[in-house]
């Protein structure tokens, strides 16, 4: 079996690991754009037989939707066996319902636009919300990687005297289980709303943070502003300097540079988007998940 992984631009790095797990081939995806802003994808075409992982971040996926499609439709025109994708960081997981009239519901439009290109899909922690299992929105075999073993590995190992600290109660789910893997203490910020643009937060138990380093801890920090409010908070406490540990570094417009200018000094985040805070890996677990299905694809092909 020929295992073939092709990255876009923007995941070279990450390719590398996944690749060394994998026992892949890597063969990266060439991406350009005409003076009009069309897109032209340039791939190896010596896939004769190849089971094919493509690899792409969805952090912007607008953009990059119509590439990743030409992208997998061009690799089974030179022979590709199977076509799977590994999107460390899932996109459109936000709009699940319609929350007002005439809006699109947006995830699953989303999930029949990958299915109609891909076999199987690998990703790190979705961003769920009212859906409980990513396996029901999807028709093709999926895989959700949990990054919790090594961000509680890199938290128990580099901030030993750590306490973790949740920005709101839809963090708890994963401090908890981070702290308990770290064997670590937690907490989990109260939030109290005086109005519409009044929004207060403040930690259960100040006295059990004092001399430890607080770690926040989120799976996604976008705007950053509920990150802002818990060091605008922790500073007033004059607690030891925090550190953000994140799942998925999306840091959206300036939110990184804001962040660091409150104070906020030291982040580190894994590699499901490339970004200056890299500082846990999760390839070998995509690679381990991608191969799984991989191989199931592979002999589901074999025997039809």
């Amino acid at each position: 079996m020929t295992r073939v992984l092709m990255p876009f631009p923007a995941d070279a790095t990450l390719a590398a690991t996944i690749a060394t797990h994998l026992q892949a081939r890597v063969a990266p995806i060439a991406w350009r754009h005409f003076p009009d802003g069309e897109s032209l994808v340039t791939l190896d075409d010596d896939l004769e037989g190849a089971d094919v992982a493509i690899l792409a971040t969805l952090r912007n996926p607008d953009p990059l939707a119509l590439p990743l499609l030409f992208a997998a439709h061009t690799a089974r025109e030179f022979g590709a066996r199977s076509v799977g994708l590994i999107a460390p960081y899932l996109a459109y997981m936000r709009q699940d319902t319609r929350f007002h009239g005439g809006e699109a519901v947006s995830v699953p439009l989303f999930a029949r636009f990958l299915e109609e290109a891909f076999d199987w899909l690998v990703t790190v922690d979705p961003h769920l919300h009212r859906i409980r299992q990513l396996q029901s929105l999807y028709r093709i075999p999926v895989a959700h990687v949990s990054a919790t073993p090594a961000v509680s590995r890199w938290i128990a190992q580099a901030i030993p005297e750590a306490i973790l600290i949740g920005p709101d109660s839809e963090s708890e789910q994963w401090v908890s289980r981070i702290a308990q893997e770290a064997q670590l203490p937690y907490q989990v910020l109260n939030k109290e709303r005086h109005g519409d643009y009044d929004v207060r937060v403040s930690l259960p138990d100040p006295s059990a943070v004092a001399g430890r380093i607080p770690v926040l801890v989120d799976d996604i920090v976008s705007s950053g502003h509920t990150i802002l409010e818990t060091v605008t908070h922790l500073q007033r406490l004059a607690l030891r300097e925090a550190v953000l540990v994140t799942i998925h570094p999306v840091f959206a417009g300036n939110a990184y540079e804001r962040l660091q200018d409150a104070g906020l000094k030291h982040t580190a985040s894994t590699d499901t988007i490339a970004h200056p805070s890299n500082a846990i890996s999760v390839g070998s677990d995509l690679a381990a998940a991608a191969s799984a299905l991989m191989t199931s694809s592979s002999v589901s092909w074999e025997d039809t």
